[in-house]
């Protein structure tokens, strides 16, 4: 049930020093977080004033869901891949959503 839904949103910014391989491992990471239990969406983004900066934003049906992924083998092996890829160590960032809609 939709009131049930504790909407949880997650931000990663990268500042990437290897823009090719920093935006092929958050490609190949989008597409799996997306079949992950309780992943709403996943949107990754390309900054179009800073070339190199990419931001991917998730958001989960609860915080337990958001917990379960943070420990997920996408997400470590994304992480391990960022290394040596990263101009800076990324930023990360947890929301409650205040006001947020699934247009599907």
């Amino acid at each position: 049930m939709a009131d049930d839904v504790e909407l949880v949103v997650v931000t990663m910014s990268f500042d990437a020093s290897d823009p090719v391989r920093m935006l092929g491992l958050l490609s190949k990471y989008a597409v799996l977080a997306r079949g992950h239990a309780g992943c709403r969406n996943v949107d990754l983004l390309a900054s179009a004033t800073k070339p190199g900066t990419y931001l991917v934003i998730s958001k989960w049906e609860s915080p337990e869901h958001q917990r379960v992924h943070f420990d997920s083998a996408d997400l470590v092996e994304l992480a391990e891949g960022c290394r040596g890829v990263l101009a800076a160590p990324p930023r990360i960032d947890l929301y409650d959503a205040i006001s947020a809609h699934d247009l599907n």
